[in-house]
């Protein structure tokens, strides 16, 4: 058995809890810092937005808000900055003209996949030393803690 195994089979549920928030603010600090570094006009949470977008080929602003559980507030003021900007663009809905439909514009598109492929080389890096194994079971960690 491995020492970190060994240790961790030592905590009790409030120790491991407590390392759990520990460390993802540890990491939630990490990624905030990185975003500036991979592209310095676009933040996480924009960063994050636009790959949203992308992802759903354009959704509403309300949607976006609900999907992150983000104020509306917020979401109006990171998409009027992507907007001015020039990555993002309103359409209307084809369904209902009254509803504005968030896209990425083209430019938005290269700024996503320039930030995509330094974050995967910066992801790389860091988990280079890790077993598929141990990549394998983070995924699925994070993938059902994040479920909820």
């Amino acid at each position: 058995m491995n020492e970190a195994l060994a240790a961790s089979e030592a905590l009790g549920v409030s120790e491991a809890e407590e390392i759990i928030h520990r460390e993802l603010t540890a990491f939630a600090r990490r990624a905030r810092a990185s975003a500036g570094r991979m592209h310095p006009e676009l933040s996480l949470v924009s960063y994050t937005l636009l790959a949203h977008l992308e992802e759903q080929d354009g959704c509403r602003a309300t949607d976006l808000a609900a999907h992150y559980a983000l104020d509306k507030s917020t979401v109006s003021r990171q998409v009027t900055a992507l907007e001015r900007t020039g990555l993002v663009e309103r359409r209307p809905d084809p369904d209902d003209a009254r509803v504005q439909v968030l896209h990425l514009t083209d430019a938005g598109r290269r700024i996503l996949a320039q930030v995509t492929v330094s974050r995967r080389a910066a992801f790389r890096e860091r988990l280079a030393d890790w077993p598929e194994e141990d990549l394998v079971r983070f995924a699925t960690y994070l993938e059902r803690y994040n479920a909820r």
